[in-house]
């Protein structure tokens, strides 16, 4: 009888046996939702996406040993513009089961953190963590958020307009292109007491998030000698239109990203936002293996461009010092 039970128990172990290794194979396919704010979500498919963001992440991901369709789904979305469908992709993902989600900026995060408070979410490129709402302390943020500044700090932003001034030194009315919010925060502060310290006037041209109509009638009509470009998703989107404005206008300008100058600005000075989605990577990895993201510290950028366009130096009839092209990372010819 003993015999029977143990020829009996070793079958039902070899029957239970693969559906065990099935379980524990289906355990190790991760899916992580990834969410960018601007992005056309046709140029963030594939396995080497044309978006470059989503093409750094998902590098990133299988530099780890992540491998779409072996161990890893990741589920890309894009609100292509519009902040009101943030909160149905937010919905989608948690209907979908996603371990992690990443989130471009804070708007996402935010909406993830009022209706999925269990839900694990790695921003990048956060304005000001601590001060949204979506960080206790950059050290340790608390809850299920975490992930990468876009700048080091408001001082971060005066520096920009001292580019600005020591490549275009007559400039000294320059239009501030950002929101209410943009020129009122700690950033926008820093510019301003910049501003005065640098003997430059600045003028806000106010947009919202998704109309820009009234900051380009300002602009056409105060006549500033440069523009400086804050920091934001909405400016980002609409960065081919805002060059191809001040191109036209003969307005020299200082953007955030060195996207704006392969559309044709004149300069930008910031992070490097392929970098930041590189490294976000390495966050998802470790919330994947068991860490809590409340205590991954946020962190901040270590990876910053200085990039000059002559071309359209030329265009508007100005002279690149050669201090600031031999400070460049890359000048665009």
């Amino acid at each position: 009888m003993r015999r029977r039970q143990f020829i009996a128990g070793i079958a039902g172990a070899v029957t239970a046996w693969p559906r065990g290794v099935r379980a524990q194979s289906a355990s190790k396919v991760h899916r992580v939702g990834f969410v960018l704010t601007t992005a056309l979500a046709a140029e963030m498919t594939g396995p080497e996406p044309v978006n470059p963001n989503a093409r750094a992440f998902v590098q990133g991901m299988r530099a780890l040993g992540y491998v779409e369709g072996q161990n890893l789904i990741v589920e890309r979305r894009s609100a292509e513009g519009n902040f009101d469908r943030l909160g149905e992709i937010v919905t989608e993902l948690v209907s979908r089961n996603s371990d992690v989600i990443v989130s471009a900026g804070n708007e996402l995060a935010l909406r993830a953190k009022r209706m999925a408070p269990a839900m694990p979410v790695v921003f990048v490129n956060s304005s000001d963590p601590v001060a949204a709402g979506l960080a206790d302390r950059l050290s340790q943020p608390g809850g299920n958020i975490t992930g990468l500044t876009g700048s080091t700090g408001p001082e971060f932003e005066a520096k920009r307009l001292q580019w600005l001034k020591d490549t275009v030194p007559g400039a000294s009315r320059v239009a501030f292109l950002g929101t209410r919010g943009d020129w009122e925060n700690d950033e926008g502060t820093s510019v301003r007491a910049a501003a005065r310290v640098l003997d430059m006037t600045m003028i806000l041209a106010e947009h919202t998030p998704t109309n820009f109509a009234d900051a380009v009638a300002l602009l056409a009509r105060e006549r500033p000698h440069a523009v400086f470009v804050a920091r934001r998703p909405g400016t980002y989107a609409n960065r081919k239109t805002i060059v191809d404005f001040a191109v036209n206008q003969r307005l020299p300008g200082i953007y955030p990203y060195r996207e704006f100058v392969e559309a044709g600005g004149l300069m930008s000075y910031g992070a490097s936002l392929s970098d930041l989605y590189r490294r976000a990577a390495g966050y998802v990895d470790k919330i994947l293996k068991g860490a809590r993201p409340g205590d991954l510290p946020v962190e901040q950028p270590t990876k910053f461009e200085l990039v000059v366009n002559q071309n359209a130096a030329r265009l508007l009839g100005l002279t690149i010092p050669p201090s600031i092209l031999a400070l460049a990372d890359e000048v665009i010819e």
